[in-house]
């Protein structure tokens, strides 16, 4: 006889978990929080993060409240599928930096039974859709999206506006280079009106 509620405990359930937002929202605080969480349960955790993200630290993840983990820095998404094996619960962090291989690496990692907890920007400087994790936030089971408050207006904020006069797509900095703005306020710098 089938229950639905059954649930099959032989087979282990993997998932992804994506934390996205601006910056300044706590998007890498809340990921060291969820880790630091499968840590103190036992599992056996890994986070991964970009080789170019040499930010705070060359190997280890720090939010900008100065919580911090240890990492491993690799250069792309397929070093993350080799370096995985037996783990419990995968992190990456800035995950808006690898390659759009990233979204496959996460959903074979989430079939092998593994929990996938992803943490990067949805948006880049001009407020479109950043690297893999739209395709990430499409395939994921759960999404949180995260908020920092606007510099200037005090709404919550969901741009990263970048104040500094650089095209690259990628501009590693922090409140040298970026501020935290609500769409009004992004959308009026835009125009250049701020």
């Amino acid at each position: 006889m089938f229950l639905e509620n059954t649930i099959n405990h032989n087979k282990r359930r993997g998932w992804i978990e994506v934390i996205c937002g601006s910056m300044f929202s706590g998007k890498t605080e809340e990921l060291i929080r969820r880790l630091k969480r499968a840590n103190f349960a036992r599992q056996k955790v890994e986070i991964f993060k970009p080789s170019i993200d040499t930010r705070y630290d060359a190997v280890k993840v720090i939010s900008h409240d100065s919580s911090e983990i240890h990492s491993t820095p690799v250069p792309s998404s397929s070093n993350i599928l080799l370096l995985s094996s037996g783990m419990d619960v995968v992190g990456v962090d800035e995950a808006q930096f690898f390659d759009m291989e990233l979204i496959n690496v996460c959903n074979q990692l989430a079939a092998d039974g593994i929990r996938v907890i992803v943490a990067g920007l949805d948006m880049d400087y001009l407020g479109k859709p950043f690297g893999p994790i739209p395709g990430l936030m499409a395939t994921a089971e759960y999404v949180t999206k995260v908020h920092a408050i606007c510099i200037r207006c005090g709404n919550l904020a969901n741009h990263s506006h970048r104040m500094v006069d650089k095209t690259d797509l990628v501009v590693l900095g922090e409140t040298d280079n970026y501020e935290a703005l609500c769409r009004d306020c992004f959308n009026a710098g835009l125009q250049g009106k701020v």
